[in-house]
């Protein structure tokens, strides 16, 4: 008996060594582009913005250009407006989609198909499509002014072109992502513990508050973080709807690069978003690495 115990060891062993080489091969190009097409750039990015070539072209360290940046007045305006842009969008999208997650993860009814349709139906609709549609439904002398104009009552405001432009569309562009990823965290709640809930006496607000809320927290925090980075970066959305000033990121990084030609306070500025981004991103991995340790 020992001696087959110690013939089958190497076996298993190679076995083994072979299952983590065919992985490691498996995951070697995804890694490989990852590193090239992300990780390379940002570094770069990061250099060329902190070691600055004189008329020599020797570099030298400084942080010239991101004292620039936090002394500019506008520069600080326009990442204040993202960071707002950004918290409310990410404050609505939650409160928006958590009442159709629930209603399409416990609704039994035909209806709640067409809901779910509805809901994800922006995510088939290009960025431009969309604020193309947003112009023409709530900018001046559209669909909404005609309505209340037909009726005998006087024009809104638009938010067409104001901070708040920007808000309805990424609310918008964003919401069947964050519906699908709280339905996916909700469909691991199960009925047996709403049902024992509901046995004893407890309302649907307890119930949401004691059994479902706890259960969905690293749900909620995924969806958010994807919608943060999402938000963020936006280009498209804040282009098309938004103010000329102040600007979101995404505008004043590519009216930097293109019409100003100052490719150093662009990268900065990429810089500096990336920043904020990674922060997200970090949070991000780590509810998904807890998440893991606890499956």
């Amino acid at each position: 008996m020992a001696v087959t115990g110690i013939a089958t060891a190497p076996v298993g062993n190679l076995g083994l060594t072979r299952r983590g080489l065919t992985g490691l091969l498996l995951v070697a190009i995804p890694v490989l582009l990852l590193f090239w097409l992300i990780i390379y750039p940002i570094f770069s990015a990061i250099y060329d913005t902190l070691f600055l070539a004189d008329q020599t072209g020797t570099r030298h360290f400084s942080t010239e250009s991101y004292r620039f940046f936090f002394s500019d007045g506008y520069s600080l305006n326009n990442l204040y407006l993202t960071l707002w842009t950004t918290a409310v969008c990410g404050v609505l999208l939650i409160v928006t989609a958590l009442p159709i997650a629930l209603y399409l993860r416990f609704s039994t009814s035909r209806l709640a198909a067409y809901v779910q349709g509805l809901a994800i139906f922006p995510m088939f609709v290009p960025s431009i499509i969309l604020s193309y549609a947003l112009i023409r439904t709530i900018g001046p002398n559209g669909a909404v002014d005609i309505i209340l104009n037909s009726v005998g009552l006087p024009k809104l405001p638009s938010p067409y072109l104001s901070p708040w432009g920007p808000v309805i569309g990424l609310v918008w562009d964003n919401l069947p992502l964050t519906v699908l990823m709280l339905v996916a965290g909700l469909g691991s709640i199960s009925n047996n513990a709403i049902e024992a809930a509901r046995d004893v006496g407890a309302s649907p607000f307890r119930v949401l508050a004691h059994i479902i809320l706890p259960r969905m927290g690293n749900s909620l925090l995924v969806a958010a973080s994807f919608a943060v980075l999402g938000i963020f970066s936006a280009f498209t959305l804040p282009y098309l709807l938004g103010p000329a000033s102040p600007e979101m990121m995404g505008p004043f990084m590519q009216r930097t690069f293109n019409d100003l030609n100052d490719p150093l306070n662009a990268t900065t500025q990429a810089v500096v978003t990336f920043g904020f981004c990674l922060f997200f991103g970090i949070f991000y991995v780590y509810s998904i690495a807890r998440n893991r340790e606890k499956s």
